[in-house]
């Protein structure tokens, strides 16, 4: 069977070859999918998608009617596909509930270490050879607060390191995970968290309950010297709130690889054009922030297990086989969905 693939990266395709070979011919593309593309896909039962995707009703209709049954998302989140509209079309929808948490807990400290040591900043200069210190000042982390918004597999990742760097844990979830606690962590009220610590990192889906978890009064509520790191959903961050808090001045510093309207930007070379998004515009101007395109996931062992995963998906539906990764089932969305 041949699968066409949307929004491939030129660094995953040897990936997806790889893990297909023998199995099934592998289309890909570095189009992303949305309604303008999906007719692109009429002819293919399964589908494979990236984060970016648009999968709501009208392109899952279109995919329908194109023959497509199965779509395997190459991602851990699926708030961009209605779940609901795929079971009223009978469609599979399969995802990659897990790979490497180490992936994105080691960026989100990357930009966290980045922007308390105004890395960024620094480099700008010495590539035009000026080497003052001048504004580049950073704080020791060891002591502070670290307030880690999510405690699953990544906010526990990103806790160890935390616990290494000799820091305060606090942490926020619907549920405590026994082996933060085992590190130190007290879990607080979330508008406890905002309120006291020094660096605070998201790792929550984006669900109707977080959805702009980090609003206007969570910002007023942070320290005028926090750092706010966030790695999960750009739907978390209220952005244009953000942006008053900045002009503001406040924050120390602020490192994003993910925001709210992405899909217009993020994977696209947009260099040459006018960038009509103000709010976006208006972030990239303060020199305290670090805006970095979605790559949270981007390392050599994460990719192999998404793509390893969204293989095995395939082979389950080929199989008329199920497993913990099938959102829809031939149509049937699990008992919790419905």
């Amino acid at each position: 069977m041949e699968i066409v693939a949307f929004g491939v990266q030129a660094d995953e395709r040897p990936f997806l070859d790889k893990a297909f070979a023998g199995r099934h011919q592998v289309r890909s593309l570095d189009v992303f999918l949305n309604r303008d593309t999906a007719p692109i896909a009429r002819g293919y039962e399964i589908v494979s998608s990236s984060v970016n995707a648009d999968l709501g009703a009208d392109v899952l209709q279109t995919l329908a009617a194109g023959g497509t049954k199965m779509i395997a998302q190459r991602s851990t989140g699926f708030n961009n596909i209605d779940l609901e509209a795929a079971a009223d079309l009978g469609m599979s929808i399969g995802r990659v509930s897990f790979y490497s948490p180490h992936a994105v807990a080691e960026f989100a400290w990357a930009l966290a270490l980045a922007v308390n040591r105004r890395i960024v900043r620094a480099t700008n200069r010495t590539r035009n050879f000026d080497f003052r210190l001048d504004g580049l000042m950073g704080r020791d982390l060891r002591g502070r607060t670290a307030g880690v918004v999510g405690t699953g597999k990544i906010g526990e990742a990103f806790t160890r390191i935390a616990h290494g760097f000799g820091m305060n844990l606090l942490g926020w979830d619907l549920a405590e995970n026994p082996r933060c606690v085992e590190l130190g962590m007290k879990y607080v009220p979330r508008e406890r968290l905002f309120a006291q610590a020094d660096l605070i990192t998201l790792h929550v889906p984006l669900v109707a309950d977080t959805r702009r978890i980090v609003d206007a009064v969570a910002l007023a509520a942070m320290k005028d010297d926090a750092i706010l790191v966030n790695s999960s959903r750009g739907g978390l961050v209220d952005t244009a709130a953000l942006v008053e808090t900045l002009k503001a001045g406040r924050l120390t510093g602020v490192g994003l690889d993910v925001y709210e309207e992405e899909a217009k930007f993020f994977f696209f070379d947009k260099s040459l054009d006018i960038v009509d998004d103000d709010t976006l515009a208006r972030l990239m101007t303060f020199g305290n922030v670090l805006v970095t395109s979605h790559q949270a996931y981007f390392t050599e062992e994460a990719v192999g297990q998404i793509v390893e995963a969204t293989v095995a998906n395939v082979e389950d539906y080929l199989a008329h086989r199920t497993n913990e990764n099938m959102l829809v089932t031939r149509g049937q969305l699990p008992t919790a969905e419905r």
